[in-house]
């Protein structure tokens, strides 16, 4: 069976180099770890929906979802005492938001566990699966740096408080791809479907990694090759309604106009200097993006 794992931002940053970068950075290292707070949090909420649309069928489904929401429910526990003992925000984070663009991305309304409950549990499980593959990755690359980060009473802190969560979380990945393999395991239609899925789910995954994470010049255009990307994967006579529902808000990414002017107004009041000689750089290395990126095809 095919194993989506996540991929670099724009084929080149991993998530070490990014976590080394964070954890040197106490604005910057308070509001990740508020954002892992807040994606903890929501998704307590959007595990129970699943388990609502699947109104009890099947049984040990629903017992494992509830057990994955009880744990994401103390993840967020843990990480909201952290934060709070930390003097750090404990709101909506600032940018674009990971879990609202990958939302966006979503093709619920074709999914409906009424009509074929196969469907919609492989579809909820390969979405749950790729993201908890994410987290799982930044975790990792977080304890990571904070193991070479100088040993502060804060950062010791903060990399106990991760590595409590890191094991369960990697627990949730592992029944996530037992679930799969069972379903695929039915028949070599389930298996087909089952392989779709991971195709689909992690297309719309980087999408929304990399909409919280491209800010530079030229942004709108990779979100556009990644949306192509994701309707490639889906069946021919699904892409047009797909495109046209979401081409509008991925070109105009208002969410990501507000970014911009939010982190260029931070680094110019932190250090004007930096701005021109760091930020300016940065924002326009968008136009030259890297060579070696995947070509995607066209839907």
């Amino acid at each position: 069976m095919t194993v989506a794992y996540p991929r670099k931002l724009r084929n080149s940053i991993g998530a070490r180099e990014i976590m080394k970068q964070v954890v040197s950075d106490r604005e910057v290292h308070l509001i990740t770890l508020n954002r892992y707070r807040y994606s903890e949090q929501r998704s307590c909420k959007d595990l129970t929906e699943v388990i609502e649309e699947l109104d009890g069928q099947p049984a040990e489904l629903i017992r494992d979802l509830s057990h994955h929401i009880c744990d994401e429910a103390r993840h967020a526990m843990w990480l909201t005492d952290l934060l709070v003992d930390l003097g750090a925000k404990v709101n909506t984070p600032p940018g674009t938001s990971y879990i609202n663009e990958f939302e966006r991305l979503l093709d619920k309304d074709q999914k409906d566990p009424t009509k074929d409950r196969d469907d919609f549990v492989i579809s909820s499980l390969a979405a749950i699966n790729v993201t908890e593959k994410r987290g799982c990755e930044y975790f990792s690359a977080h304890i990571h740096a904070l193991k070479e980060a100088p040993q502060t009473e804060e950062n010791v802190k903060i990399r106990e408080t991760i590595e409590r969560i890191f094991p369960e979380e990697a627990g949730h990945v592992r029944w996530g791809n037992r679930w799969l393999a069972q379903l695929a395991d039915k028949s070599p239609e389930h298996r087909q479907k089952v392989e779709q899925a991971k195709r689909k789910y992690a297309a719309i995954e980087q999408a929304a990694y990399e909409s919280g994470m491209d800010i530079v010049l030229g942004a709108e255009l990779r979100r556009l090759e990644n949306l192509l990307e994701i309707a490639n994967t889906m069946p021919l006579w699904e892409r047009p309604q797909y495109l046209m529902e979401r081409i509008p808000q991925t070109l105009l990414a208002p969410e990501l106009q507000f970014t911009r002017l939010e982190v260029a107004q931070r680094v110019w009041n932190r250090d004007p200097k930096a701005f021109m000689e760091k930020f300016v750089p940065m924002f326009l290395s968008g136009l030259n993006p890297p060579s070696d990126k995947p070509k995607k095809a066209t839907a």
